[in-house]
């Protein structure tokens, strides 16, 4: 299945602006749920597919990310996790600006809901100044968590929706937005909008995002930039797809589950 090439209406944009665009959506007719992203880097990164197998103290999950840390990823139980860039912020007094060790894995092996990955943050004390968490599990429940002015912002799915760029949404003072946002707010509103009858898959909700990617560009000294991958995952079946540097000739189809039950722990490498 094509997710990527098949869209021809992608708009360009300097590669100095790196943005994470995030999608949590579920299908008002059915209730089926998908999360989806696009990672946009540097290409000279060396990204993989890390999968862990539960033991006894740690559930089972999938991350995907580089150099030892999960940019994202999602854990036997069905919850998610991704984050994007955000303008600097204070954080709230007595908590960590800069966690140390993986923090995208240690919420995975230890949450199995949105709740309790809120509250985890919280016991840990934990706060990003210039970035802020999407996370989302297989019950319908989502939620962005933004560190504003000093305190923790909670932004909650409304309706079916939630999703993430590069600006934070519980900021009243910042007049700061950009472009996707509203272009994926437009693309999930036609899927609403479709005729019963036609599929809403993981490809229809990937399609969105779609049309925010960034194609690869040098930047001034040749160092080349863009969507350095998307995740497609389908909380509902448990499926993961993703796609490397928007080439259909490399794409990796996992069935989550299934590879966690192997009880083997591997590595995918991407390049």
């Amino acid at each position: 299945m094509n997710y990527i090439l098949p869209l021809l209406f992608i708009t360009l944009f300097s590669v100095q602006t790196f943005a994470c665009s995030i999608i949590y959506y579920v299908d008002s007719k059915t209730g089926h749920i998908y999360f989806v992203n696009n990672e946009d880097y540097w290409y000279d990164v060396k990204p993989y597919i890390q999968i862990v197998p539960a033991s006894h103290n740690e559930l089972g999950r999938i991350w995907y990310g580089w150099k030892n840390f999960g940019q994202g990823g999602v854990n036997e139980k069905g919850l998610v996790i991704d984050g994007a860039t955000t303008p600097e912020q204070n954080i709230p007094e007595g908590y960590s600006s800069s966690p140390t060790g993986n923090l995208t894995d240690e919420l995975l092996a230890n949450c199995s809901t949105v709740n309790e990955a809120v509250l985890y943050l919280e016991e840990q004390k934990v706060a990003l100044k210039n970035a802020h968490i999407v996370l989302g599990d297989r019950t319908g429940s989502a939620v962005i968590i933004e560190w504003v002015n000093g305190r923790q912002q909670l932004v909650p799915i409304q309706n079916n929706r939630l999703v993430a760029t590069n600006f934070n949404l519980s900021d009243t003072n910042q007049m700061e937005t950009c472009w996707r946002y509203p272009l994926i707010q437009e693309g999930l509103d036609q899927l609403d909008a479709a005729n019963p009858t036609e599929t809403i898959d993981l490809k229809a909700v990937g399609n969105v995002l779609g049309k925010v990617v960034q194609l690869p560009q040098p930047d001034a000294t040749g160092k080349i930039g863009g969507t350095l991958y998307t995740t497609f995952i389908d909380l509902t079946e448990m499926k993961l797809v993703l796609v490397y540097q928007l080439d259909n000739s490399k794409v990796h189809k996992l069935d989550i589950l299934a590879e966690l039950e192997t009880g083997k722990k591997r590595k995918i490498k991407l390049g």
